[in-house]
Order: C-alpha cells, then sequence, then structure tokens
C-alpha cells in the first residue's frame, strides 16, 4: 500500500510538471527556456510582496525597538534582510556571469531594485 501512495505520488508530481512547462513544446522554446521564464516571474512577484510585508515589519519593529521591547539586532537584521533581497538580482547577475533570463528566448529578465529599470542608473 504505501508503494503505491508513492507511485501515485510521482506520478501526480510528473503530471504537474508536464502540465506546467507543455507551454514550451507549442511555443518551440526549451523547457529550461520556460523553466527560467516562469521562477523570474515568479522571483519577481514575490519580491513585491515580501517588500510591502517587510516595511511593516521594518516599522513595527522599529517602534517597539524604540520603547524597549525587542533589541535593535532584530531592526538591524530584517533591514539588512530586505537591502539583500533588494540587491539578490545583481548578485546573481554578478556569480553567473551574464544577465539573468536575457539568454536567447528569454522572455522576462531580472532587474536589479537598486536601480531605474528604463536608464539603469541609481536613484533616478
Amino acid at each position: 500500500m504505501r508503494n503505491l501512495k508513492k507511485m501515485f505520488i510521482l506520478c501526480s508530481l510528473a503530471l504537474v510538471f508536464t502540465v506546467i512547462l507543455a507551454d514550451a513544446a507549442s511555443a518551440g522554446e526549451t523547457v529550461m527556456a520556460v523553466a527560467g521564464n516562469k521562477a523570474i516571474t515568479l522571483f519577481k512577484n514575490v519580491k513585491g510582496i515580501i517588500f510591502i510585508v517587510g516595511g511593516f515589519g521594518l516599522v513595527g519593529i522599529a517602534f517597539q525597538a524604540i520603547f524597549g521591547k525587542v533589541k535593535w539586532s532584530w531592526f538591524a537584521g530584517l533591514a539588512v534582510g530586505l537591502a539583500i533581497l533588494a540587491c539578490a538580482s545583481a548578485i546573481i547577475n554578478y556569480a553567473t556571469g551574464d544577465k539573468a533570463g536575457n539568454q536567447a528566448g528569454a522572455k522576462a529578465s531580472m532587474k536589479d531594485t537598486f536601480t531605474n529599470s528604463a536608464t539603469g542608473t541609481i536613484g533616478e
């Protein structure tokens, strides 16, 4: 019975990945390009949600730190974590040596949160 359950889980995972990556076959793209585009899109969407929740958390922890309820290191840790998330795409681009998602056939690309997306300059 356990082997049947494991086989069912394996088959359902294979079906899910087949459905998710099915548009690669019809569009003429490679499976890795489609997976890369979907991962970049997911990263962009999750990053926006984390920035919103993290901003509220940063304000809340700042007030608590001012009144002595929590340590200032918690506030600093959250601020540094949000800064690392903001420059995560720059870190990935530096580590890989190219622009993530800018390969041939890619629809999405990773942009750095610190720069202006139109000009690529900081603070404009």
